[in-house]
Parts: C-alpha cells; structure tokens; sequence
C-alpha cells in the first residue's frame, strides 16, 4: 500500500492528517520489516470500529523523572508517538519513567523505542491490552499478551531492538489472518508457565501504576553511560541481532 493511500483511508475515518501520517508511518513501516500483524491489516481493523476517539493526548504530570499522560479520547498509538517524541525533544538528565494511562490500541513497541534510542536513549517499554493469554493449564484469559521492548543506541548507528510479546502469536496475526484465536496462548510449550509469568508481572506492573482506565503503557528512558552494541555486534560475527529489521 502507498503512503497517500494509507493516509488516505486513515483520513476517511476522521483522523486529521498529522495523526493520519503517525499512524501510517507506524503501519508502513511494520509491513516493510514482515510484521503484518501490526501493518495495513490494522487500517482494515480500524475500519470495523463505530467511531474512532478524537481526543487529543494529554501531559498531565511533569516532575524530574517522572511523567504521566493520559490517552482518554485519543488512540493509543498517538498518545506513545507524543510521549515519546517528548522524550526525544527534552532528554531526562539521568532517567525520565513514563507512565501512560487509558492508552490502546499502541502497535509495535519496538517501533516506538526505536525512536527512543534514535536520540541516544536507552528505552524500555511495555503495555497492557485486553486480556487474551489463559492460565497455561488452560481456564479464561487472565491477561494481555503484554509485549516487553527494548532498545539500546549505538555509536554504530544501528540500535539493538528487542521486542517479544508474551503469545505463541499476537492477537495482530490473527487479525492478519496468520493465526487461529486459539492459538493466542503463552509462548513456550511445555515451557509457557515462564512466558505467562511474565505476562502476570508485566500486567500488574501496568495496572499498579496506573491512576485509573483500564489499558496503559510504561516507557523507561535513560541516557546510557556506555556503548555495548559494537563489541556484541563484533561477538556476533555477522549474525542477526533483534533490531536489524529496522535498519534502512
């Protein structure tokens, strides 16, 4: 799909055309790196939805090291990409913790670090969704698939980006069509209990931190105090490190 396009039909469901080209910048660029889940197919998704929220993000608590915004009234995609530009455009002194509340639907985490650690911070970032992971020894779903992204700068020019979600799958390949809904269960097989593990303490992590709403996302930013990634790199001979994907 062509950029024009995909702003295009973001436009048509009432978006205004700077929140048209975040979320197709988000949507592109996901389908260019293979992650179908969180591309075009999101556009379709969001076709589906009655009304779109038309709010706009707000900051509503700023101290040294601390921030929270709130996304009520504004997709959640728009509320990281202005948490974390602001994060970029007044880098903490030491750490900055960032804490989203009433933020859904947030994407790819990994694009949004990328970002991070494009002006030299070192990021960490996870968020809650509806609950779609069961218990390993089955029951109802108890919590999101709640994906955990990491990425650190590099004077390399290429970051390392790390970005798991806790499911065998994402709920975005089964909007995608790549999976079934049953199998949107803890990664790991006989292993799972340790992806669901993460999955609890990633939620409630979220949910404690959260003042009220029922969907958040917790950013990290850090200035790093040095440079691991070329001696990895060098370590790693060539092979794929996570976040190679992103690179142009």
């Amino acid at each position: 799909m062509r950029p024009e396009e995909a702003r295009g039909r973001l436009q048509a469901l009432g978006l205004d055309a700077r929140d048209a080209r975040v979320l197709a910048a988000h949507f592109l660029d996901a389908e260019r790196r293979g992650q179908t889940g969180h591309g075009v197919s999101r556009i379709a998704w969001l076709e589906t939805w009655e009304t779109l929220p038309r709010g706009r993000p707000r900051l509503v608590v700023d101290e040294p090291g601390f921030q929270r915004w709130d996304g009520r009234d504004a997709l959640g995609y728009l509320t990281l990409a202005e948490a974390v530009a602001a994060q970029a455009e007044r880098p903490p002194d030491r750490a900055q913790l960032v804490v989203c509340a009433n933020t859904f639907p947030t994407g790819s985490l990994g694009y949004w670090v990328n970002q991070v650690a494009d002006a030299g911070l070192v990021g960490l970032l996870t968020a809650t969704s509806p609950r779609r992971l069961p218990h390993p020894d089955g029951g109802p779903p108890l919590t999101g698939t709640n994906p955990l992204a990491i990425a650190v700068p590099s004077s390399d020019g290429a970051p390392v980006v790390a970005d798991v979600s806790m499911g065998a799958v994402t709920h975005g390949d089964v909007l995608a069509g790549r999976a079934r809904p049953e199998e949107l269960v803890p990664f790991g097989g006989q292993h799972a209990h340790k992806a669901f593990a993460l999955a609890v303490g990633l939620q409630l992590l979220v949910d404690a931190l959260l003042p009220e709403g029922e969907f958040g996302a917790v950013l990290l930013a850090a200035r790093p105090e040095r440079d691991p990634v070329p001696a990895l790199r060098a370590l790693a001979a060539g092979k794929r490190l996570p976040g190679d994907r992103f690179r142009r």
